[in-house]
């Protein structure tokens, strides 16, 4: 619980800027984190061969906070989040989240941390994977619709998501919308038994992303398959 709160004033710090002593100290808390994340992702590369981790899932505090062994147990794999991560920090730190593991699959969820600027360099993750890691399935996840302070954000984030799908397409990556599965259409947000508060999630939460996530990933992982048989 005290991880997943602090991720949860990571997004909070990156949403609203730091401005005094409190936020300077949660400000080098963040830093000290993603330390700590990428020294660990570089510890957890050298225990595995290319291609011998069937699914690396990249992303922000979704991702940071998806217990991912409880919810795939069928696969090795592993957890590339950081809590408050942007499409920039994300891109910054790819060489050791996915170019040294060379997993089968990766899946990708960010952008929620800078919807408004994501697009400048997003199509940059792609391109890198595609250069950098060939022969590596990839998924892109759409963004969450949310609810409370952060569903004020919703239309924008629909509107983010048909272009996510499109590059999917343009790239021949896969493509998973998370948006409609968790929505009440009745009140156009995120079903309140989904989210912690508004942003994040709860288990079952996470069950309706896992449940529409599979499907696919095992699609991904037998295209992989068969393409070295």
């Amino acid at each position: 619980m005290r991880r997943i709160f602090f991720i949860i004033l990571a997004v909070v710090f990156v949403m609203f800027g730091g401005c005094n002593n409190e936020d300077k100290e949660l400000e080098a808390w963040i830093q000290a984190y993603r330390a700590s994340k990428l020294d660990s992702y570089q510890t957890e590369n050298e225990k595995y061969a290319d291609f011998e981790v069937d699914v690396a899932f990249l992303g922000d505090s979704l991702t940071d906070g998806y217990d991912l062994p409880k919810y795939y147990p069928q696969y090795v794999v592993v957890n590339r989040g950081i809590g408050g991560e942007t499409t920039t920090g994300l891109e910054a730190r790819m060489q050791v989240s996915l170019y040294d593991l060379q997993p089968k699959v990766a899946v990708m969820l960010i952008g929620a941390n800078n919807m408004s600027s994501m697009f400048d360099n997003y199509e940059n993750l792609l391109k890198g994977m595609a250069m950098y890691a060939p022969n590596t399935k990839v998924i892109l996840l759409s963004l969450t619709c949310m609810s409370k302070d952060w569903g004020k954000n919703n239309e924008l984030a629909a509107y983010n998501n048909v272009k996510i799908k499109k590059f999917a397409e343009q790239y021949s990556f896969a493509f998973v919308d998370l948006y409609s599965p968790l929505m009440n259409l009745a009140t156009g947000k995120i079903y309140d038994e989904y989210t912690t508060d508004g942003g994040h999630l709860t288990p079952l939460g996470y069950q309706v992303l896992t449940g529409e996530i599979t499907p696919v990933i095992e699609e991904q992982l037998a295209l992989w398959h068969a393409e070295r048989e």
